[in-house]
């Protein structure tokens, strides 16, 4: 079995999709990155570990920025079997009678769960918000009820919702690190980048008429690396945004709240990440198409030991200029023939620092059958020759 060896190294993730936990914000020594937001916080997506942070337990009203929550439990349901993107949604009374930004859902009219979900992702619409509420908990104050619970599941100590669209209620507010910690949950969702991206598209209804949606997010064209994110702005909350942006290995969330313009709020996102990835990296130690240096031992097959991988990519986190000691303890199952390829057949615990950071699977690189009669008899013989 491999033994614990400690390389050095300048990166970590956890597994796409991973809760986020979240760590201890720390401030980063850095002046003029944020400009006009009364908040701010930078972190590592797949680590979850803070990189910038200004204010970032200030609770405030986020505004629309709140539908991060919505998509979230949304896309869940879908996951889940809840619900399913084709299933067609009835739109009520309620729903299309949101005001803000909506895309103009009628009363009784019938839609794809799929283009609510889009409405909501690309021009933030509250009457699509409120549909989607509905078809997932079967009314909005449940569906909001929800929210909290799942706030409170992800570690968000200073979040409390009032609905799911952010317009103006009272008791309702969120704060930076919180925002973070509910986008990278809604990150897991891959389905969530098939809309993300959409510039500009016409919404169609099925009474024939059509609304121009636009994405909210100004990053998207201004920002190459940015693939996604969710702006809001009321007169009491300012202008916010929760956006995310992927470079090679590394992937940012960047959240902004209570700016005084609309351009601040951007502009600074945007500092954000361009610190971020001119000082940290994500690297990957330990390759998935890449097998270990010894092989696992296996009990009655055809082959003695079978040769054997992680089952996903892993990486370390850390500044660029700095290299984190890393360590590996890789545990061996009792194995018995036949193993299937890519069958689990141990784990490798990855330390940064002496601290556990990381777990992935060991699984077979190859099959190994089951030893037959023939095979015990060729054993027997070469021990005896010895």
């Amino acid at each position: 079995m491999k033994k614990a060896l400690m390389i050095m190294a300048c990166g970590f993730a956890l597994a796409s999709g991973a809760a986020f936990a979240g760590r201890e914000s720390v401030k980063a020594d850095t002046d003029g990155l944020v400009t006009g937001c009364k908040s701010a916080y930078l972190m590592d997506y797949d680590s979850g570990e803070c990189v910038y942070s200004l204010n970032e337990n200030e609770r405030m009203p986020i505004a629309s920025v709140c539908k991060v929550m919505t998509l979230s439990l949304c896309l869940e349901a879908v996951h889940g079997g809840k619900l399913n993107f084709d299933d067609i949604i009835t739109v009520s009374e309620n729903a299309s009678s949101m005001g803000g930004s909506q895309v103009f859902l009628a009363s009784g009219s019938e839609y794809k769960l799929s283009e609510l979900v889009k409405s909501i992702i690309v021009c933030s619409a509250n009457d699509s918000c409120v549909a989607v509420a509905e078809a997932v908990g079967g009314s909005e104050s449940t569906f909001v009820a929800a929210m909290n619970k799942k706030a409170a599941e992800l570690g968000c100590n200073d979040t409390l919702f009032a609905n799911c669209t952010g317009l103006p209620k009272e008791t309702q507010y969120s704060c930076a690190h919180d925002v973070a910690l509910m986008f990278g949950n809604l990150l897991q969702y891959e389905e969530y980048f098939d809309f993300s991206k959409i510039w500009l598209e016409d919404f169609e209804h099925p009474d024939s008429r059509t609304t121009r949606i636009t994405n909210t997010n100004k990053l998207i064209r201004r920002y190459p690396a940015c693939d996604g994110g969710k702006t809001g702005f009321t007169n009491e909350a300012g202008f916010c945004l929760a956006a995310t942006a992927k470079k090679d290995n590394l992937r940012f969330i960047s959240v902004v709240l209570g700016g005084d313009t609309s351009a601040n709020r951007f502009d600074s996102a945007a500092r954000l990440f361009d610190y971020g990835f001119a000082n940290y990296r994500n690297k990957v130690v330990l390759d998935q198409n890449v097998t270990l240096n010894d092989d696992f031992a296996v009990r009655g097959g055809k082959s003695k030991f079978v040769a054997v991988r992680p089952a996903r990519n892993v990486y370390i986190f850390s500044k660029a200029d700095e290299a984190p000691n890393v360590t590996y303890n890789v545990k061996a199952y009792d194995i018995k023939a036949p193993i299937a390829e890519n069958q689990t057949v141990g784990k490798i615990e990855v330390y940064k620092d002496g601290v556990l950071c990381d777990e992935v699977d060991v699984v077979a690189a190859e099959a190994v059958e089951k030893a037959g009669f023939n095979d015990y008899l060729k054993y027997n013989a070469e021990n005896w020759a010895i």
